[in-house]
């Protein structure tokens, strides 16, 4: 079963499976295609995994695999 903590992996697959960057929306379109059947199975991350695709975004920056941006901006991989 699927936790808030696989978000940050599938935040990272998802990014890049688009080039490298996107929007939340399209990041999150991404992880549903990738992965529709682990979010399905997964209790309760079933009704919050958008919100903890946010979280998992914020990990990446802290950790440094993603960009800092300002608001309304894509999220970017770092290189």
């Amino acid at each position: 079963m699927a936790t808030r903590d696989d978000l940050t992996e599938w935040v990272e697959e998802a990014l890049r499976s688009l080039g490298g960057e996107g929007f939340p929306i399209d990041v999150a379109k991404e992880v549903w295609r990738l992965h529709e059947d682990d979010l399905r199975e997964s209790g309760d991350l079933f009704y919050t995994w958008q919100y903890d695709l946010r979280w998992a975004a914020t990990k990446l920056r802290q950790t440094g695999f993603l960009d800092f941006n300002e608001r309304g901006q894509p999220w970017r991989l770092r290189d």
